[in-house]
């Protein structure tokens, strides 16, 4: 037997990135899965998943033999949650696990951030979260079970220079988790959240994004990802870790084997968490590599 046999996962953002990662590995482990993506662009910098990218989630899944519906939505509406909810129930009859996954971010000091910006990311990062936990919670209430999975950042722990909106909305993210584990333990529905460090997603594969490994306005190419990613893992020749790593930590939550887990923080970042500034053994491994 699989780990997911005969459970559902609805999963937001799951056109790309972590969002199709999840959905796969979920899937590898029988489950069925509802994905939601394709948000309308607003006021986020750099680009967001398209149709086609969930038509080949899609697609990947029904490879592996599973059951998926793909649904269009944002969550910025919670009537688009709530109809992939209703959706998900007709097809499936029930949902397992809810993974609360949809990001987004931009660059720039505080002050100088565009308030649009500044909404979308909130509406996206933690009023997302919340809109994609209430639309399955009064399903989970009455079944009595659920697995609620919220997908953080290391950054609701630790600040971070010029995306002063994501930090505060991952901040936001773990308090929210650890209120609705709080509110709906009782009912027999766990909420726990990932903390993943820096991931090999498309969130990062923009000029800001590689402005921000680079260490600067003007700085940055695509190349300057990878090896500034390796500045920010403890562990040796580690650097941006693959989507994947963070959805073995998602597994683990939304299986039975977490049965006695709730309103925790798990910390997937490459040993991240606990350098006291950036892992220069890292940097020099790397340039000796490109020399």
């Amino acid at each position: 037997m699989s780990r997911m046999d005969g459970k559902v996962a609805f999963i937001t953002g799951a056109g790309r990135g972590q969002g199709r990662a999840h959905a796969l590995r979920l899937a590898e482990e029988g489950a069925h899965i509802i994905a939601l993506d394709c948000p309308s662009q607003g006021a986020i910098p750099h680009p967001l998943a398209t149709e086609d990218d969930l038509n080949e989630t899609v697609r990947l899944v029904e490879k592996l033999d599973r059951r998926i519906l793909g649904v269009v939505g944002d969550v910025r509406n919670q009537a688009d949650l709530d109809s992939a909810v209703e959706s998900g129930l007709a097809e499936f009859g029930r949902i397992d696990v809810v993974v609360a996954n949809a990001g987004a971010w931009s660059i720039g000091p505080f002050w100088e951030i565009p308030e649009e910006q500044w909404r979308d990311v909130v509406d996206i990062d933690l009023l997302g979260v919340m809109r994609t936990l209430k639309a399955v919670t009064p399903h989970m209430i009455e079944r009595g079970a659920g697995s609620m999975i919220v997908i953080a950042s290391v950054n609701g722990r630790e600040a971070g220079t010029n995306y002063a909106h994501y930090v505060s909305a991952k901040h936001g993210a773990l308090g929210l988790m650890k209120a609705v584990a709080l509110e709906l333990g009782p009912h027999g529905i766990r909420c726990n959240a990932v903390l993943p460090g820096v991931v090999r997603t498309a969130i990062l594969d923009w000029q800001g994004g590689w402005d921000l490994m680079a260490g600067g306005p003007g700085l940055g190419t695509r190349d300057s990802m990878e090896s500034g990613g390796k500045a920010y893992a403890l562990l040796k020749d580690v650097g941006m870790l693959p989507p994947e790593a963070t959805s073995e930590g998602v597994l683990w939550l939304a299986s039975d084997e977490s049965r006695y887990v709730s309103g925790q923080e798990l910390v997937i970042d490459g040993g991240h968490m606990l350098l006291p500034g950036l892992n220069m053994a890292n940097i020099a491994a790397a340039a000796a590599e490109q020399s």
